[in-house]
């Protein structure tokens, strides 16, 4: 039997669950982000597939989520609801027979498995977990994680597709690079810049020219993500935050800076919170600013030593503020705690 990785991915995860305890919103728009309030700030979390037809998708501000969709239904975040949701729904893959489960977030995960047939194996792990928790699945199947990922969104909603060695060209090969997992809008520019403008011509790209542009190790990344190559098997290894952050959307721009500084405390103390949980001491401080109307600008300083001191961390991040030299009224804050590796490395 062969080894084959199954990409399993809830299909509209959030607004799923809330069907789900609300039947009554079925078939309709719905649009899940912050605190609900399309009046406020706050961003687009999940949309139903009702919602996307209207132009609605994540990341997006719940006032545009609103204008494009204004009979949306709108709810708040409920993480609670959402970790449960998701903790059904590894146990039923862990549960499978045979499978080794690679968690990757709430709504993904990577399922290494043998078999001679990994498109049924992944119809029956889909019919699994309707059963068990009444939330639809999409299913990449592939012969490596690079390959499963990319198959799973040609699959959706509901449904399986295979990418391998084999058609991974005949189905990519015209897209651009930005269609692949992992190549972000940066990493596009970069690779148009040198002429790359499709998968196939990235895929036929020498590893020292991509080596060349992006450093040994992001080059050979990207080429692997080109030819769909990389991991053939899934690590079950429980994964080990690097970091822990928290970020505030402010209904009212700070305008001074005082009320930068003590949002600042606000938002070091709650990630001390985080990483005293950990057990792990902060060792970087990264900041994050959104400035009106919507510029971000993002800093990381590396601490004398590490800490779990929040007047050290909030000045810090104060600091690395104050150096971006910038008066315009903010929007947002992030603080994000990056801490001290855990005793022999991380695993993943």
């Amino acid at each position: 039997m062969a080894q084959w990785v199954l990409h399993v991915d809830l299909d509209q995860f959030l607004a799923a669950v809330e069907v789900l305890r609300r039947p009554e919103l079925a078939g309709l728009p719905v649009v899940v982000g912050g605190r609900g309030d399309p009046t406020e700030r706050g961003v687009v979390s999940t949309a139903s597939y009702e919602a996307r037809e209207f132009g609605v998708r994540s990341g997006m501000p719940l006032r545009v989520a609103a204008r494009r969709c204004p009979d949306a239904v709108f709810l708040p975040v409920d993480k609670p609801t959402y970790d449960a949701a998701s903790a059904d729904v590894m146990a039923v893959l862990r549960a499978h027979t045979g499978a080794v489960l690679e968690v990757l977030g709430w709504d993904e995960a990577f399922v290494g498995i043998e078999t001679d047939d990994p498109v049924a194996e992944a119809h029956a792990i889909r019919a699994a977990v309707l059963e068990a928790t009444g939330l639809h699945c999409s299913i990449g199947v592939g012969d490596t994680t690079v390959r499963a990922k990319n198959a799973t969104d040609r699959g959706k909603p509901r449904g399986v597709f295979v990418l391998t060695a084999e058609n991974w060209l005949s189905v990519l090969g015209t897209e651009p690079p930005r269609a692949l997992w992992g190549i972000g809008p940066r990493t596009a520019e970069k690779l148009e810049g040198i002429g790359i403008t499709t998968v196939a011509q990235l895929a036929a790209t020498a590893p020292a020219d991509l080596v060349a542009v992006f450093g040994p190790r992001t080059g050979q990344h990207v080429h692997d993500l080109g030819t769909g190559g990389g991991r053939r098997t899934v690590d079950p290894t429980p994964w080990v935050p690097r970091a822990h952050g928290r970020e505030t959307t402010y209904q009212q721009d700070l305008t001074s800076p005082e009320a930068v500084e003590s949002a600042l405390t606000e938002l070091a103390e709650r990630v001390v919170a985080d990483i005293r949980a950990e057990g792990r001491p902060c060792a970087r401080v990264h900041l994050k600013v959104r400035f009106a109307p919507f510029f971000t600008s993002t800093r990381v300083r590396k601490l004398p030593e590490p800490t779990y001191a929040v007047a050290a961390i909030a000045a810090t991040a104060y600091d690395l503020f104050c150096r971006l030299e910038d008066d315009r009224p903010v929007r947002l804050l992030g603080v994000r705690a990056e801490m001290v590796p855990p005793e022999g490395g991380y695993a993943r």
